[in-house]
């Protein structure tokens, strides 16, 4: 039997990159898609509580079915396992965004958000990420990339509760590096503008400060070198290695 794999994403089932990655799932087994009908970037792991979620069938054949939903990218996946697939997946995949999901980035992507669902579901699970905005990114360099890791994870899942955030830097690819998440933060973050009737208001813009830009084993690093970075990601967000302080500190 072919491997199943669920895909959804964050900028919307009409998005260049989701058609990207659904073509290059179908070289590997059978699909199907269950995405937003509009963009959901930056909703970590929202999901909707106060209105009705609706899906729609968008394309059906025997190795592909394709739905857009209106909920979010969690949404979308909770609905998939809950309602849409007849079995479970042997690999969830999400993206590929178009925008980078490295350090900081990952708590609020969309993206990645499906993806920790997926893994909280016991589903080897990988988020995709390019370092381009543009709605026409060039993927092409990544593709080979994609289907060997993912055919990799399908192979030899990881342990229960971990998960894959994979980015691609925007130009020319010298490899692949497994990394740790870069440390850093957004500054600048709204820019203040006047309403035509003359009300302020304010709109995200926001710059990305890295407190380490001389690590060499971080994303960043290897996003600004040229290489493909490979973040092992977890859902539990336990901070062991500080247990034993706290517990001196508060017992």
């Amino acid at each position: 039997m072919k491997p199943f794999i669920l895909i959804t994403n964050d900028d919307g089932i009409n998005s260049k990159g989701i058609s990207v990655l659904t073509r290059l799932m179908l070289q590997i087994g059978d699909v199907t898609v269950v995405a937003p009908d509009s963009v959901r970037s930056a909703q970590s792991n929202a999901i909707t509580i106060s209105q009705p979620i609706t899906f729609q069938t968008v394309e059906e054949s025997d190795s592909l079915k394709r739905y857009q939903c209106s909920g979010t990218p969690t949404d979308c996946v909770k609905l998939a396992l809950g309602t849409i697939c007849t079995r479970k997946p042997d690999l969830l995949v999400s993206g590929i965004n178009h925008g980078s999901n490295a350090a900081i980035a990952v708590i609020y992507s969309g993206t990645m958000g499906a993806v920790l669902e997926g893994c909280e579901n016991g589903i080897p699970s990988i988020g995709f990420s390019i370092s381009d905005y543009e709605a026409d990114a060039d993927f092409s360099r990544f593709e080979k990339y994609i289907v060997e890791i993912s055919r990799k994870i399908i192979e030899s899942p990881l342990p229960y509760g971990y998960c894959l955030n994979v980015n691609c830097p925007k130009g020319e690819i010298k490899g692949v590096k497994i990394c740790r998440q870069c440390k850093g933060l957004w500054v600048k973050e709204f820019e203040k503008r006047t309403h035509p009737f003359g009300t302020p208001y304010y709109w995200m813009t926001g710059e990305f400060e890295n407190l380490e830009p001389q690590s060499s084993d971080t994303d960043e690093w290897a996003l600004n070198n040229g290489y493909i970075s490979i973040v092992p990601t977890k859902i539990d967000m336990t901070a062991y290695e500080i247990c034993e302080e706290v517990e001196k500190l508060m017992c």
